[in-house]
């Protein structure tokens, strides 16, 4: 592998053709990551900021893993005293440089879901927010404060991707649509994050929102997604741990 997550990805401002074919499909985490970029929200026009920044490297670590039980490189087991152990699926490694770590981490041995969470997520933000940039999904720029000192803020990348997972994740959620087990996931761990209250400009926070939130958090994706029982099961775990983590650690 030629990156690891604790090293930073060479982000340019623009993407192109060839950068975008050389990334290839996003990663969970990346999908989760731009929804929690909020657009306007920074402290100057045009500049936003990240949701849940307090609890966001157990969100990003718990879509790491659900990427991986998706693509059936990982699945759980039990442990000593009925804990739940994530472990790797021998001869399944992923491609992603994303992936691959916490893939090693627990090839090593069966490790417990919250250990897990605990070991890759630190160093997640900054490689996915870099591939992000380089999709064009997210820019930095530049601004003045007090008309005097430059400072890095994060703007909209223009690309559209951040409003089509938005539809998609409202599709479900409102409409009651049933999602493709990727979506499903995804909203999962955005409900699971405790930042789906955020968005309610889109996304009214309503009673039947808030139990279709739940019943994705704990696996009831619909008949559709059926043959991802085990994929399920496994998010739905990794799901729960995180709104264990995310609930012991202080919220802004």
């Amino acid at each position: 592998m030629n990156q690891h997550p604790d090293e930073p990805f060479a982000g340019g401002e623009t993407e192109t053709p060839g950068e975008a074919k050389r990334l290839g499909t996003p990663t969970l985490a990346e999908d989760l990551l731009l929804l929690l970029f909020q657009p306007n929200s920074g402290l100057q026009a045009g500049t936003g900021t990240i949701a849940g920044e307090n609890t966001l490297f157990y969100t990003l670590a718990g879509a790491v893993l659900a990427d991986l039980a998706l693509g059936h490189h990982v699945r759980t087991d039990t442990g000593p005293g009925g804990t739940t152990r994530v472990e790797a699926i021998k001869d399944r490694p992923p491609s992603d440089d994303i992936l691959r770590p916490a893939w090693d981490y627990v090839f090593e041995k069966p490790r417990g879901v919250q250990t897990v969470l605990a070991a890759i997520g630190p160093t997640l933000r900054s490689p996915l927010l870099d591939r992000l940039i380089e999709r064009g999904d997210i820019r930095r720029g530049s601004r003045k404060v007090f008309g005097l000192f430059n400072t890095t803020v994060l703007e909209d990348g223009g690309s559209g991707r951040r409003s089509r997972l938005l539809e998609d994740v409202r599709d479900v959620l409102v409409e009651g649509t049933e999602p493709q087990p990727r979506i499903a996931a995804l909203t999962a761990l955005l409900s699971g994050s405790g930042t789906l209250p955020q968005f309610h400009h889109e996304i009214p926070w309503t009673t039947p929102v808030i139990t279709r939130a739940k019943e994705l958090e704990q696996g009831n994706w619909g008949a559709g997604a059926a043959a991802e029982a085990v994929a399920r099961t496994v998010t739905a775990t990794i799901v729960n741990n995180v709104i264990i983590a995310a609930a012991v650690l202080p919220h802004n």
